[in-house]
């Protein structure tokens, strides 16, 4: 009783403060087709769960302003509600105006030929447990496919009858914690590479993109990637603390994928394929190129968020070889090499690579490095200006500086450090010089 007395005779005074109501669940995502059906409360924005030994928090983002099958309306994150001042808490009445979606989203599970896929890109989201699956799924309803008025529409699903990757084989190889424990797969999408980079921050750390067919590939400096069925195209998410090992972030990928491809064809007794590495990010085997990288970064407080995208020849030889066909050429009856087994061997290798990278450093891993590259020893030519003139001299490559360009030794005995001239498709075509200070 405020302003009462009690036995003793003392007054008591009884002091309030605001109470703050936890907003109801949303009840997104919605029930699915074939999906389990999740708790009660079912995982709430900015939770955080703790997946493969680290801390994911759910995004923060803004669900669509009608999600079908939803329970009850999903409120704003970004708008708690609000109390009263008087210690009685009071309902904030339900705004008249709900945030626009980014993109046209709808849930369910869908088929090749449903009218859902048909217009709209279809993403079908995997885990490796059930929570996996259903946290990705709940993130991934929030994506936005391009900004603005070019945003497109987009179904997410628990499953795809028809799917041209198996995912239960992936994720049946797949023996890494963290990274490719959450995959979104496509049939068709204008880009792995941008679908993640511009979600970063909605998607856990460690997804992977994984697509069919890319309408909208892109390779180094712009270039456009060609992507035809048969090639295994994705693209992944990771985080880095120092900034200078990002520009050695590549060359941890590619190492890792040639290890993959040599440890999977171990495995299943096959020839081994022997794919190198043509500084600073493509792969090639018996001369020819059958795969690229590409790493971009962005940076927020004390972390840079890193996306990388691969693409590799697997069933098409065209418009160079592919991998199944050097299989082919060493023996005709040998087993073909799947995409499902290359990106899991990719992802069990990756993991163990990153995290010695990460901790000691890319000195640790350069002999395996060198061993895979096409490079050592090798003489280019380099361009230096003389007096206005272009003077073309001979170097000879010896291995990568710490800034993770080219060393080479000339031939008046000095060290050197080559960039590209920032006008070449090919690397090694109008290298310029930089000379090293004793």
């Amino acid at each position: 009783m405020a302003g009462g007395s009690g036995a003793s005779g003392r007054k008591l005074k009884l002091t309030t403060r605001p109470l703050q109501l936890r907003p109801r669940h949303s009840g997104w995502p919605p029930p699915m087709v074939g999906a389990r059906r999740r708790s009660a409360l079912g995982p709430r924005e900015g939770e955080e769960r703790v997946v493969g030994g680290q801390k994911v928090r759910l995004p923060l983002s803004r669900l669509p302003a009608s999600a079908p099958h939803a329970s009850t309306p999903a409120p704003n994150p970004h708008r708690p509600l609000a109390c009263a001042a008087a210690g009685r808490p009071r309902r904030r009445r339900p705004s008249t105006s709900r945030p626009r979606p980014s993109a046209s989203v709808t849930m369910s599970a869908l088929s090749s030929c449903s009218s859902a896929a048909g217009t709209a890109t279809t993403l079908v989201a995997y885990g490796r447990s059930p929570q996996d699956q259903e946290l990705l799924a709940f993130a991934a309803g929030s994506v936005a496919l391009g900004e603005g008025e070019s945003a497109g529409e987009f179904a997410v699903a628990l499953s795809y009858e028809g799917a041209g990757f198996d995912a239960g084989a992936y994720m049946g190889a797949l023996r890494a914690r963290l990274f490719g424990r959450w995959m979104l797969w496509s049939p068709r999408i204008g880009s792995t590479q941008d679908l993640i980079a511009q979600n970063f921050a909605k998607l856990p750390v460690g997804v992977v993109c994984v697509a069919d067919v890319q309408f909208k590939g892109r390779g180094r400096s712009k270039n456009v990637w060609e992507s035809p069925p048969g090639c295994l195209m994705f693209s992944f998410t990771s985080r880095m603390q120092d900034a200078r090992k990002l520009p050695l972030m590549q060359y941890v990928v590619c190492l890792s994928m040639t290890e993959a491809i040599k440890e999977l064809c171990r495995a299943k007794g096959l020839p081994e394929l022997d794919v190198r590495i043509k500084w600073p990010n493509d792969l090639y085997l018996k001369g020819l190129k059958v795969g690229g990288i590409l790493c971009t970064s962005s940076y927020e407080p004390k972390v840079y968020n890193i996306c990388t995208g691969i693409g590799l020849n697997v069933d098409n030889e065209k418009p160079t070889t592919c991998l199944n066909a050097a299989l082919q050429e060493a023996n005709v009856i040998s087993p073909r090499l799947k995409r499902e087994d290359i990106l899991a061997y990719f992802f069990n290798k990756f993991e163990n690579l990153f995290e010695i990278f990460s901790n000691q450093g890319f000195q640790a891993l350069e002999e395996q490095y060198y061993n895979s590259w096409l490079h050592s020893g090798q003489r280019v030519v380099v361009q230096d200006a003389h007096e206005g003139q272009s003077v073309d001299s001979v170097v000879t490559i010896q291995g990568l500086t710490p800034t993770g360009y080219l060393y080479a030794i000339g031939e008046d005995g000095k060290s050197y450090e080559l960039h590209p001239d920032g006008n070449s498709f090919d690397f090694f075509t109008g290298l310029v010089r930089r000379k090293i200070e004793a």
